[in-house]
């Protein structure tokens, strides 16, 4: 869990219902620059986990570490602004975004990385800030979302090529006489999605995905079969991440401009509890494998102290958190084997 002020990442446990800090680790290379971690991971295998460190000039980082002593092992250069990745069970490699924040609006790119070598194998062209990324259940496709563009890009992630791509504005004209979620033209020829997705997640068991609309208050989702929009449904203002329990049963998502988090019931897209997150700007999210509970990070602003909450996923009620760094982003759940 990143803490991009101190550049610290915060171990946490979960245990009797109660989530303590047992550990910080400081993170970074170099004392003068802004080198914020942002996405974080944990290796299929357990052995290793990995941080995107952001903001370095001119370019972002990879850094592969040990889950045993938690003491750097490797790591490689990526693009601009480093975000958020997975390691797909298949490949074996990790697919990285690189969100590009500081730089101009054109397209970017996703690192295909081996994570043996830590080596960069290629760079995939996607679209403009592209941000959420999560890969397939069965390791073949990883799935992202342009914030900019208002994009959904499909990888193989065998044949490291884009294979689909799905505009995520919408072409109608809302029912109040408002105007259309369709993308804008800008000066530089671009177009700027009035969508701005933030984040994607594939459904564990359907061939469905989960979109947040960070711009437009919505979830969007996306037959995959079809590849088409098949659903939308209204949120809270800024819908930022979003996990879909193991069971295939929940949805859960932050309302990060409200610092809330919503769950819902994806068998009848009904919102089954809103929870108010203990300080303000809710960020990243990670289920137990169980499917029993979620771990929120909020970033809190100011001088506020990072917080990640505890919800229960069957009472969905607050039952602990714990303060991290501040400006608390990226998230990641492990069961240790005992």
């Amino acid at each position: 869990l990143g803490d991009v002020y101190k550049r610290q990442v915060s171990l946490l446990k979960f245990e009797n219902n109660e989530i303590t800090e047992i550990e910080r680790i400081t993170v970074g290379t170099y004392p003068t620059e802004i080198e914020g971690p942002h996405g974080i991971t944990v290796d299929p295998n357990g052995k290793f986990w990995y941080l995107s460190l952001a903001h370095g000039t001119p370019f972002g980082k990879l850094v592969k570490y040990s889950t045993e002593s938690n003491e750097v092992v490797d790591e490689t250069t990526l693009g601009l602004f480093p975000a958020s990745m997975q390691v797909s069970t298949t490949t074996g490699f990790l697919y990285c975004v690189n969100f590009n924040l500081h730089g101009s609006m054109k397209p970017s790119t996703v690192s295909v990385v081996d994570p043996v070598t830590m080596t960069e194998i290629t760079s995939i062209t996607t679209g403009s800030m592209p941000h959420g990324s999560r890969i397939s259940p069965d390791g073949l496709f990883q799935y992202s979302v342009a914030m900019m563009s208002g994009e959904l890009f499909e990888i193989d992630a065998l044949g490291l090529e884009v294979n689909r791509t799905l505009d995520l504005d919408n072409k109608m004209m809302k029912n109040d006489g408002m105007k259309s979620m369709d993308g804008m033209k800008s000066m530089d020829g671009m177009k700027h999605s009035m969508v701005k997705p933030t984040w994607v997640i594939p459904h564990p068991k359907e061939n469905l995905a989960y979109i947040a609309g960070n711009g437009s208050d919505e979830v969007i989702e996306v037959d995959l079969d079809a590849w088409k929009v098949s659903d939308r449904f209204k949120t809270g203002k800024g819908p930022y991440n979003l996990e879909i329990s193991p069971d295939g049963k929940l949805l859960i998502g932050t309302i990060k401009s409200e610092g809330k988090t919503a769950i819902w019931n994806l068998y009848d897209k009904k919102l089954l509890g809103e929870i108010k997150n203990t300080t303000s700007v809710s960020h990243g999210i990670a289920i137990s494998s169980d499917s029993k509970y979620a771990f929120i990070s909020v970033e809190g602003i100011g001088g506020e102290p990072g917080i990640v909450d505890v919800i229960n996923l069957e009472t969905y009620e607050l039952v602990s958190s714990v303060e991290v760094g501040k400006q608390a982003g990226g998230i990641a759940f492990w069961k240790k084997d005992i």
